[in-house]
């Protein structure tokens, strides 16, 4: 059997000394703190270079929302039922769209000073809106009658309130823009 060598006196008072790294070991908030970056660019070419390529990205969803182009239009515009209920509004003529022109005119017409003409005009402007209101009407069930002879039970829900409230908008300021001319009513 082997003896062991019991160690010294010297080698016990000196412990084995393992040279370190120089600092101490840094906590996990530093390190977490030295590796935040900030999500936005800082340099004055970057913001740039940021800003016009959203505003590019931003044009070319415009552009193809108001081309009726299906992967730029919203969840209330999208798919091909409430295109039909579009295309249906927009090739009729309705007396809502000229609502907005009418209540210019009235406005324009109370300003006389005669009181008998702001009456009139006025009783005018509520003829028309319970005329529009009922044009609306027939519309709504006219876009869901024919939805529902094209599509059956699959028909969403809501094309009549889709078409009538489409039909206040004038013609020129719908988005989507109008993808059919006035008459050409599309095929159920």
């Amino acid at each position: 059997m082997a003896k062991k060598a019991s160690p010294s006196r010297d080698d016990a008072a000196t412990p084995a000394r393992n040279p370190g790294k120089g600092r101490a070991t840094p906590t996990r908030a530093e390190q977490e703190a030295k590796r935040i970056r900030p999500l936005v660019a800082t340099t004055k070419e970057a913001k740039k270079a940021a800003r016009s390529e959203m505003r590019e990205r931003q044009e070319r969803a415009r552009v193809g929302m108001a081309n009726g182009e299906e992967r730029f239009l919203g969840p209330r515009d999208k798919g091909p039922q409430r295109r039909f209920a579009r295309d249906w509004t927009d090739a009729g003529w309705h007396l809502a769209e000229f609502l907005m022109p009418m209540m210019v005119i009235v406005l324009l017409l109370s300003i006389l000073p005669a009181a008998s003409m702001q009456f009139w005009a006025f009783i005018g402007l509520w003829a028309y809106i319970v005329f529009a209101i009922v044009d609306m009407y027939f519309l709504s069930r006219r876009v869901k009658k024919m939805a529902a002879e094209k599509w059956g039970d699959r028909r969403e829900k809501g094309l009549g309130w889709y078409a009538a409230m489409r039909s206040i908008q004038m013609r020129f300021m719908r988005m989507p823009k109008p993808q059919v001319k006035r008459g050409e009513y599309p095929r159920a």
